[in-house]
C-alpha cells in the first residue's frame, strides 16, 4: 500500500465537503477524484478543493487506477449498490452511515469484501473521536459504577420540503437512520445488544418517520431512553447515569464540540479536557489509512460485527416502531 493514501469520494453533497475538509488534517492522505450525477457539482467541487479528477457518473471514477479507498456519501438508499460496486473494483470503501438499509445489505456487504478480501469501514465519526474515546475509558475504569440509565437524543426542526432527502422514503428518508442511529450506537458501544426493544414513531404524510421514542431493557436492569426527530429541536445531549456518578454529554453530544463532565453530587459538575483536531472527520479517515497500511480488512475499533449489530437493532426499531421502506 502507498504511503499516501489516495481518497475519492462518491456523492457530493454537505456531508462530502465536511469530509474533504477533514481530510486536509490526515498526515498522508489526498484527495484525487470525486465524483456527481451533476457534471456542475463535480466541476465545482473539484475546484475548491483542488482535485485532479472529476467525473459526472459514479461508474466513470471507479475506473480511475490511481485509487486506494473512496469515501460513500450518496443517499442512504444507494450505500448498498454503491459499496458492492466499488469492492467489486477492488477498492476500498468507507461507506458513510447508515451502512446500508437493513441488515440484509449490510451482510451481502461485508460478505463480499471478505471474498474479495477489500477493505471495508462504516462511516459513523462518532466512533473515533476523543471525546467518545474517553466516555469508554471512564466507563471501564469504573469512574461512574454500573451504567443504570442513557438518556440520549438526536432532534432537530428541518423545512419541509417531500422531495428533499430527510422526508424523501425513496432515498431512505426519516429520523431513525439519520440522527436517531446516534443515540442508538451510544447505548449499544455502552451497554451491548439490549434484552427488550420497545420503540414507536410518528409517520408523516411522506411516508417517513418524523419522529421516534426508543426504549432500551438490559438484563442487568439498566436502561436507554433514545428518541430523534425531523420536526422538533431537541437538547442533542446524552446523560450517563452510572450507580457511583454520571457523565454528561453536552450538545452536540455526538461530535467534536460535546464537552465532557462527570458529576458525582448535584452541586458537583467536573469538566473534562478533551484535546481534538479538525473538524472530526479527520479521526475515521486516518483510521482507515492506518488498516490499509497494516493491510487490515477492517477496522479493529469499528468491525463489521459492529456495523452487522447496529443493524440489526435498528432492524428491530423499525419492526416494532412501524417504519418501512418499499425499496425493502
Amino acid at each position: 500500500m502507498h504511503q499516501i493514501i489516495r481518497w475519492g469520494i462518491m456523492g457530493l453533497g454537505k456531508i462530502a465537503h465536511k469530509f474533504a475538509e477533514g481530510l486536509a488534517f490526515v498526515p498522508d492522505s489526498r484527495l484525487v477524484a470525486v465524483a456527481s450525477r451533476s457534471p456542475e457539482k463535480a466541476a465545482a467541487f473539484a475546484q475548491k478543493f483542488a482535485v485532479e479528477y472529476f467525473y459526472a457518473t459514479y461508474e466513470a471514477m471507479l475506473e480511475n487506477s490511481e485509487l486506494d479507498v473512496i469515501y460513500i456519501a450518496t443517499p442512504h438508499s444507494l450505500h448498498h449498490q454503491n459499496t458492492l460496486q466499488c469492492l467489486e473494483k477492488g477498492i476500498a470503501v468507507l461507506c458513510e452511515k447508515p451502512f446500508a438499509m437493513n441488515l440484509a445489505q449490510v451482510k451481502a456487504m461485508t460478505a463480499l469484501a471478505k471474498q474479495k478480501k477489500v477493505f471495508l469501514m462504516e462511516a459513523l465519526w462518532t466512533r473515533f473521536l476523543p471525546s467518545f474515546e474517553k466516555v469508554r475509558q471512564m466507563i471501564q475504569s469504573d469512574e461512574i459504577g454500573n451504567i443504570r440509565l442513557i438518556q440520549a437524543d438526536f432532534g432537530f426542526k428541518a423545512p419541509f420540503d417531500p422531495n428533499a432527502r430527510l422526508f424523501n422514503k425513496s432515498l431512505g428518508g426519516g429520523s431513525l437512520l439519520d440522527v436517531g442511529i446516534y443515540p442508538v450506537f451510544l447505548a449499544l458501544s455502552l451497554l451491548g445488544k439490549p434484552a427488550q426493544i420497545l420503540a414507536t414513531a410518528q409517520i408523516g404524510s411522506t411516508g417517513v418517520d418524523e419522529s421516534c421514542g426508543i426504549l432500551f431493557k438490559y438484563e442487568t436492569g439498566a436502561l436507554a431512553v433514545l428518541s430523534s426527530s425531523l420536526v422538533a429541536q431537541q437538547s442533542v445531549e446524552a446523560h450517563i447515569f452510572g450507580d457511583k456518578a454520571s457523565i454528561h454529554m453536552s450538545k452536540p453530544f455526538h461530535a467534536p464540540q460535546t464537552k465532557l463532565s462527570r458529576i458525582e453530587q448535584p452541586a458537583s459538575e467536573q469538566f473534562i479536557e478533551i484535546t481534538q483536531e479538525g473538524n472530526g472527520y479527520n479521526y475515521e479517515a486516518a483510521e482507515v489509512g492506518n488498516c490499509l497500511r497494516a493491510e487490515q480488512l477492517e477496522s479493529h475499533a469499528m468491525p463489521h460485527s459492529l456495523s452487522l449489530e447496529l443493524m440489526e437493532v435498528l432492524d428491530k426499531i423499525r419492526a416494532e416502531a412501524g417504519i418501512f421502506y418499499e425499496l425493502e
